[in-house]
């Protein structure tokens, strides 16, 4: 795994909303007296949420002490799971699969979308603040490569028009459909069912 830092800008502090502060105590009782520390991945995941897409160092230190945590302790969960984002992102993080199976099936186009849509270099917002991509590792949709995540839905069967166009969707601000791009059926084979036709058996 490469390393991973926080951004050298960080915001002064990080206080929960309300709603959010509820929530947080709820997931905190869930565990028994001494056990709180187990809240700290949903914790993290709520407040980056909350935040737009990222952790910082004040969010770290509000959990910590929401949990009887030291920051560091916070901090080293937060880079070992690459589901943190250290460094703000676009209002579209588009998370690109680039493990051997998307790659055969060609995630290099999908990437090269991105690079010329988006920026030459991963994990750097676009000029508009709307997007941002990275590489990540097998998101387990392998049979319909190559795959993207954006937000909470898989994008599936890509390649480098199919990722344009639907760069150019988001940053314009139209939907963009989840699922397979070229019609798929959950993951039966290209161009439909190949096994069990025969109804008569």
């Amino acid at each position: 795994m490469s390393l991973r830092r926080l951004a050298p800008d960080q915001p002064a502090s990080f206080e929960f909303t309300p709603d959010n502060q509820a929530w947080a105590h709820k997931q905190v009782k869930k565990y028994p007296e001494g056990k709180q520390a187990s809240a700290v991945v949903p914790l993290l995941w709520r407040a980056q949420e909350q935040n737009g897409g990222h952790v910082t160092e004040p969010m770290m230190r509000v959990i910590g002490g929401m949990l009887g945590m030291s920051p560091i302790r916070v901090l080293e969960i937060a880079t070992f799971y690459t589901m943190f984002n250290l460094k703000p992102v676009g209002k579209h993080l588009i998370q690109v699969c680039t493990t051997t199976p998307c790659w055969l099936r060609g995630s290099e186009a999908v990437v090269a979308a991105c690079k010329k849509h988006i920026h030459t270099h991963a994990g750097t917002v676009s000029d508009d603040g709307k997007l941002s991509w990275m590489e990540v590792e097998c998101m387990g949709a392998c049979v319909n490569a190559p795959a993207v995540q954006i937000g909470d839905d898989f994008y599936e069967d890509l390649d480098g028009a199919r990722m344009e166009g639907m760069i150019n969707d988001l940053r314009a601000g139209r939907p963009v459909k989840p699922g397979s791009q070229i019609g798929r059926q959950n993951s039966a084979p290209e161009g439909g069912p190949m096994t069990l036709l025969d109804l008569k058996s």
